[in-house]
């Protein structure tokens, strides 16, 4: 007998394990307070692919920007592909990213009117294709960084001193 026909492709069968990780921001961590993350695609040329697939992005001085309701990736920096020749690609050209007119909405009013920042947080490949994860972010201060750095290392002190006098 035949097996009912599941649905494929949904967002509730894509794990994290479909994903596979090109280039992470781990600055942006430090520099900002991430308060909602959105998958979105870009729209890439084809030594763009290429080069992303050789882990030639980096996304660490990159922001987005919205302008005329169109969502902007700039100063992401992907490096020309050896083989491409003549139909190579700008370096750090402004690429488009491929979100959903409500969420854009819901973005670009959240970062105009609050003063928050849109940041790559990470690049990957799901099903192919390139994503990348933008984050809605509000800055730091340089105590609040301090602060978060002591927190973590008191963390870590407690951690290794539990272990270290762990009955056996």
């Amino acid at each position: 007998m035949a097996s009912p026909k599941q649905k494929k492709n949904s967002k509730s069968d894509v794990s994290d394990t479909d994903r596979v990780i090109v280039c992470t921001n781990r600055r942006a961590r430090h520099e900002y307070d991430v308060l909602d993350e959105l998958d979105c695609g870009m729209v890439l040329t084809g030594s763009e692919v290429k080069s992303v697939r050789n882990n030639k992005i980096t996304i660490e001085e990159a922001y987005a920007r919205v302008d005329n309701g169109e969502v902007w990736l700039v100063d992401c920096d992907i490096a020309e592909y050896a083989q491409a020749s003549i139909f190579n690609h700008e370096r750090q050209r402004k690429r488009k990213l491929l979100i959903n007119r409500r969420e854009i909405r819901k973005f670009a009013e959240a970062a105009e009117n609050d003063g928050l920042t849109l940041v790559p947080l990470a690049v990957f490949f799901q099903r192919g294709f390139v994503k990348l994860r933008l984050g809605l972010c509000k800055g730091r201060r340089q105590h609040d960084k301090r602060e978060r750095m002591k927190e973590a290392s008191d963390r870590r002190e407690m951690r290794s001193a539990r272990m270290k006098f762990r009955p056996r």
